[in-house]
């Protein structure tokens, strides 16, 4: 019986204000009773850090993990990056580029209030602008009329974007298309995917792998960090979801350009040479192909699956770990 020793440091979810240094790696050995896994690092330790290595002597001390190590995706990932997904909408990445400048406005405009007399009195303003509004027993920036509703524009957008994929989500959860009978064979070299039947109403177009390193369980990090926010804009929360939540370790192969009537086809492996597919509860490397289908009216949807990747045959590293956003909205499915 073998014995491996796990290290992680995985991301949180508002990564770009956090130093990995900061953050301690996750480390722990575990016992292998029938898979056996290629070594793998990815990243490095002083960066984002994901390892898997055979236990030395000098690990004897670590804390051992009783848990299942295995090629079948455990529940939690086919329950939420298993079936029908769509992106975000659109205004959901207008809404996040709009805050930075409309509170860069408003603070300007309360700077100019309070400097406007100097203003008036060399004739840079005018008085349509300076001077203060009485609504009640306060008085108010006039300056401020004009510029609070470019303020709170991000949030009216950011609204509209999620009662938008609400109403898809619940339009898919309600009247879902028939699930494509696909038929999958992978190896180290290539990822050969043949569409057998899909619905009607559904015209493929193109298709991708894409591979990453899951969330580890919570209660198997000795210590991490998370991050606040939404993963997923706005979802229902009685049905699952349909919009993806990113792996924030992740990389993604190139689209395959396909045609609805070709059937057959291969898709492009990822730049690097990741790990086979393999999941414990601290380390889970996941890897699936996204098929993208065009709607009858235009809109598109994806149909995400997992797939099992055999191990290498030597061990693996990638220098850099690939990270991502946490935000389905930025991550691009």
């Amino acid at each position: 019986m073998d014995r491996y020793v796990q290290s992680i440091r995985y991301p949180p979810f508002e990564l770009e204000h956090v130093n990995p240094t900061n953050i301690p790696i996750s480390k722990a050995t575990i016992d292998n009773f029938g898979m056996s896994v290629t070594n793998f690092t990815i990243g490095s330790e002083d960066d984002w850090f994901v390892q898997w290595t055979g236990q030395d002597e000098q690990d004897a001390e670590l804390l051992k993990l009783e848990c299942e190590i295995t090629d079948s995706p455990p529940r939690f990932l086919t329950d939420t990056r298993v079936g029908w997904f769509i992106r975000p909408d659109r205004l959901h990445n207008i809404s996040r580029k709009l805050i930075i400048p409309t509170v860069t406005l408003l603070i300007l405009s309360l700077f100019v209030h309070a400097i406007e007399p100097g203003l008036v009195e060399q004739g840079i303003i005018g008085e349509t602008i300076a001077g203060s509004i009485s609504i009640g027993p306060l008085d108010y920036p006039r300056l401020l009329f004009y510029t609070f509703p470019l303020f709170i524009l991000p949030l009216v957008f950011r609204t509209i974007a999620n009662f938008r994929d609400f109403n898809r989500q619940k339009e898919i959860s309600e009247s879902p298309y028939e699930d494509p009978e696909v038929s999958i064979s992978a190896d180290r070299g290539a990822i050969d995917i043949e569409v057998r039947k899909k619905d009607m109403g559904l015209q493929l177009i193109r298709s991708r792998v894409q591979v990453g390193v899951a969330m580890p369980e919570r209660s198997s990090v000795l210590a991490t960090l998370d991050g606040v926010g939404e993963s997923i804009p706005m979802q229902l929360s009685s049905k699952k979801s349909v919009i993806l939540e990113p792996l924030r370790i992740m990389e993604k192969g190139d689209w395959t350009q396909t045609i609805d009537s070709t059937t057959e086809f291969t898709l492009k492996m990822p730049s690097d040479q990741w790990p086979g597919t393999v999941y414990s509860s601290l380390i889970a490397i996941h890897w699936e192909v996204v098929l993208e289908f065009l709607e009858s009216n235009g809109r598109r949807i994806f149909w995400v699956l997992p797939i099992i990747m055999p191990q290498s045959e030597e061990p693996t590293q990638i220098l850099r770990a690939p990270v991502i956003s946490g935000r389905a909205e930025l991550s691009d499915l």
